[in-house]
């Protein structure tokens, strides 16, 4: 309560102004806790979170792996390779988020799932999806996977055009191959 009140009294008062200031406003995390978290998950065998640390990653924030929110932390985290994450990334995306241990990620969930309701940040996570989403090295990809992403991120948007999108992209390929063109 005195922490709103603080970021309020800022913020002449204005509720929503003060909620982006608080979210804005960088705060200090513990580096050696940073490289705790990044210890726990961290794939034995290589310098990096791979699929079973995020995994226990997941586990430990209490959210299915599938959720839209582990694509939102990952867009946190710049991450260029679906289900893994750098050292570097990891890192970077916790002081960006503002979190050193796992109960104060955890708090966080809310605050990051409600980004998708912003429409400049929305755009920018569609974006993102869409790269983080290729197989390394490639420059499109399957039909399968741009449309499970497209579910993905219009679960909660209750977007009623999309059933109809996805069924005319698979018509489209079935009749003409494995590629769709636009152009």
């Amino acid at each position: 309560e005195k922490v709103a009140i603080e970021y309020l009294n800022l913020c002449d008062w204005g509720v929503e102004a003060s909620i982006d200031y608080f979210y804005d406003t960088p705060v200090l995390v513990d580096d050696a806790l940073l490289e705790e978290l990044y210890n726990r998950y961290k794939d034995p065998n290589i310098d990096m979170i791979s699929v079973d640390g995020i995994t226990l990653l997941c586990n430990d924030l209490e959210v299915d792996p599938q959720d839209i929110i582990m694509l939102v932390i990952s867009w946190h985290m710049n991450a260029s390779t679906m289900c893994e994450y750098s050292k570097m990334e990891f890192l970077q995306g916790l002081q960006e988020l503002s979190v050193d241990t796992v109960e104060k990620f955890r708090d966080k969930i809310s605050y990051i799932r409600s980004e998708l309701n912003d429409e400049n940040k929305f755009h920018d996570i569609y974006n993102f999806a869409f790269s983080w989403a290729k197989e390394k090295g490639q420059k499109s990809m399957a039909l399968n996977t741009a449309i499970g992403m497209w579910r993905l991120l219009f679960a909660e948007k209750k977007c009623h055009l999309l059933d109809h999108w996805c069924q005319f992209l698979q018509d489209m390929t079935n009749n003409q191959g494995r590629t769709v063109k636009f152009a």
